[in-house]
């Protein structure tokens, strides 16, 4: 009786929470998904021509620049998103100067509320579920609105009256807010059914990528302490060898160089790389067969991965931790050094004597901030093996928290979306698949030894390999490293399994689809 009665005041939680959503739900623009009949076959070639003119516009907004603010300002500015701008997808003083932070943030906060049982949606029903994606649409334009205030307000761009003036500031909210709601919409249009993949982290692997063969082959010249160099690693590499006299400090210098991209952090990305993909094979096979087909022809396998919930656990952290930063230094900002924003962190300018930020007003990707005090030090990530010994309580409490959270995450993501054991075992049923050697009652407890388990590990592995990476001097971070290789790794797995659903002929090893 108590049970019935907690079951019908969930729905009734449900009911009124997607009730009070959907009369705002006439704000938010809408993509039509293709009809059901054509979706099935929608031709592959007409996907990736969706998704590479998706990709294209974002990279046009990240090549647009903010109209109204002064690159004077903001090259000398602290960027509250420099350690996080590749996995948002943002880009500094332009149009992405956002990213996808809004979406992921409206994401994260929308499935903590449905796991700790808040809000109740209905996985099982399309209608509520096409409801739900809406109201995250909703909320990803509120937190959009929001973020944008805050950055105006934060200083980033100079003070919003003296150096902005009204007009600039609004014109400025205005491409901020109108860029995130075009982010939405090709994110929308991707996952509709028209291109391949997930739009969000589509946009992270092409920022990822882009910025890491910039940073290898980018022409571009930056003034340091040591004379002009060229910003690519690669081309470093050469005109040191070539304006040199001696070779073996030209060498050391192209490989350990601070402060730009080295040979180094080259090795150490390809390492990495490599490393990442390896891990992707970890896979536990289930061998399930067909209680209609009889025979070989009805036997295949239910792949459980390491990585269970893919990169979902290190976007879901750098969400939270992007946030926090943003945050303290907005207070930072608003109120100076004091001891409440001390203990919520301390900051430090860190370009100093070693960038001329003013050489080249474009070039905003040095315009770094360093947490040194407070919380947001403490979770924030040590980048070299001096920093991980030279102070070993942050170190410990580093690692303790992105592994608990990452951990966290993974394992709270497949009770909320439809890949807990409970739910697998009901798509094995509806399919009228049984695992080999077991009676079909049996399918939730046999799936409940593997799954929770592979959830919890792959989430704690995904944080150690984002650790490794950032400890060995990775191009952009070591969760930048991991989310490039997992999205790659997922979208090329998508196009093989839709390729040969479409009946092309293609010879690949076994990808691990059912």
């Amino acid at each position: 009786m108590a049970e019935s009665q907690t079951k019908s005041s969930s729905k009734r939680k449900q009911s009124k929470f997607l009730a009070q959503m959907k009369k705002l739900l006439f704000l938010v623009p809408q993509i039509e998904a293709p009809p059901v009949t054509d979706r099935e076959n929608v031709d592959l070639q007409d996907k990736m021509v969706w998704t590479f003119g998706c990709l294209v516009i974002y990279l046009i907004l990240c090549g647009t620049p903010l109209y109204g603010i002064s690159l004077s300002v903001l090259s000398t500015s602290m960027d509250p998103l420099y350690w996080y701008r590749p996995m948002l997808a943002s880009r500094n003083g332009s149009l992405m100067e956002l990213g996808i932070s809004p979406i992921v943030t409206a994401n994260l906060v929308l499935q903590l509320l449905i796991g700790s049982r808040i809000i109740n949606v209905d996985q099982n029903s399309n209608s509520e579920k096409a409801l739900f994606q809406a109201v995250q649409k909703l909320f990803a334009i509120m937190i959009a609105i929001g973020e944008a205030i805050a950055f105006i307000a934060s200083g980033v761009y100079g003070h919003w009256l003296y150096d902005l003036g009204i007009t600039n500031t609004l014109l400025v909210f205005v491409q901020l807010v109108f860029a995130c709601v075009v982010l939405i919409l090709l994110d929308e249009i991707i996952q509709r059914g028209y291109g391949i993949g997930n739009g969000v982290s589509l946009f992270i692997a092409t920022n990822i990528c882009t910025n890491i063969i910039w940073k290898t082959l980018s022409p571009t010249t930056i003034d340091t302490s040591s004379g002009i160099q060229y910003e690519g690693a690669i081309i470093a590499l050469f005109h040191l060898l070539l304006t040199r006299k001696s070779i073996v400090p030209a060498l050391k210098e192209a490989f350990y160089r601070s402060n730009l991209p080295n040979i180094t952090n080259l090795f150490a990305t390809i390492l990495m790389f490599v490393v990442v993909i390896y891990f992707q094979g970890f896979r536990v096979d289930l061998p399930v067969k067909s209680t209609k087909v009889r025979g070989t022809h009805g036997q295949t396998k239910y792949p459980i991965k390491l990585f269970y919930t893919s990169n979902i656990p290190i976007i879901l952290h750098t969400a939270l931790v992007s946030n926090i930063f943003f945050l303290s230094q907005v207070l930072t900002n608003r109120f100076g050094d004091n001891i409440v924003t001390n203990l919520f962190g301390k900051w430090r300018y860190s370009v100093g004597n070693s960038i001329n930020t003013r050489y080249n007003l474009n070039n905003l990707d040095y315009n770094a901030s360093t947490p040194i005090g407070g919380l947001v030090y403490y979770i924030s990530a040590p980048h070299s093996i001096y920093e991980l010994l030279s102070d070993p309580i942050h170190s410990i409490i580093y690692l303790v928290f992105i592994l608990s959270t990452c951990a966290l995450f993974s394992y709270t993501w497949i009770n909320v979306s439809g890949s807990s054991p409970k739910d697998v075992a009901k798509q094995l049923k509806e399919q009228g698949l049984v695992i080999r050697g077991y009676r079909e009652h049996a399918t939730h407890e046999v799936l409940q030894r593997y799954i929770p388990t592979a959830a919890l590990f792959g989430g704690v592995c995904i944080a150690f390999l984002t650790l490794v990476a950032d400890m060995i001097g990775a191009i952009g971070s070591g969760a930048s490293i991991l989310l490039a290789v997992t999205i790659i790794f997922e979208v090329f797995e998508t196009y093989v399994r839709e390729a040969q659903q479409q009946g092309m002929q293609l010879n690949m090893p076994n990808m691990g689809q059912w």
